[in-house]
């Protein structure tokens, strides 16, 4: 099925050149002179390289046959991780290469997508959030309550990430997996 520019959005899967990409940016250009173009920024599904494209406006572009499937991060062996489908409970493994950023947020047992193009799982995409303890944090100094204030801390996940002064060792923090940054603390 084939799409044209006036149907870009953010997110959208397209098959360029023979490769699975989704659509991160966009911006509709009309220039004084010459014809209306897009101009996007497409992420390569497979490799995680984003580049930069245009099309001439009313362009037409295939949509990749891509299947999104809910599955469960199991544990890690060397340097595979391996996924889960939790309804057939096949396996499935991937290099920490495929994975790229996101090894960072992988808890046991948290429920992810994972992205099928022609039947082979290419890539993963986590939850917009995840609930993690911190395991390791130097405690805030009294005193020193400026505003805005951040100190470095690592997460049970291995992240290293800038939370305020406040956050303890062994309290458990909302992360936004899009950014790495902190967002609050969770009960």
């Amino acid at each position: 099925m084939a799409v044209d520019t006036s149907q870009f959005r953010n997110g959208l899967k397209l098959q360029l050149d023979g490769e699975p990409f989704v659509i991160v940016y966009f911006q509709h250009v009309k220039p004084g002179k010459g014809g209306a173009f897009v101009r996007t920024k497409v992420k390569n599904l497979k490799t995680g390289r984003v580049l930069d494209r245009r099309f001439r406006s009313g362009e037409k572009v295939e949509i990749a046959d891509i299947d999104d499937r809910k599955m469960q991060f199991l544990y890690r062996d060397g340097e595979q991780l391996v996924f889960m489908d939790s309804d057939s409970y096949e396996q499935v493994p991937f290099s920490s290469e495929q994975v790229g950023d996101a090894k960072k947020y992988l808890l046991e047992n948290l429920v992810v997508d994972v992205l099928f193009w022609r039947g082979q799982p290419i890539n993963i995409e986590l939850p917009a959030f995840i609930e993690a303890a911190v395991s390791q944090c130097e405690p805030g100094m009294k005193g020193d309550t400026a505003s805005g204030a951040t100190k470095p801390a690592t997460l049970e996940t291995g992240a290293v990430l800038q939370v305020p002064l406040f956050v303890k060792e062994g309290e458990r923090i909302r992360v936004d997996t899009r950014t790495g940054a902190y967002v609050e603390r969770v009960g």
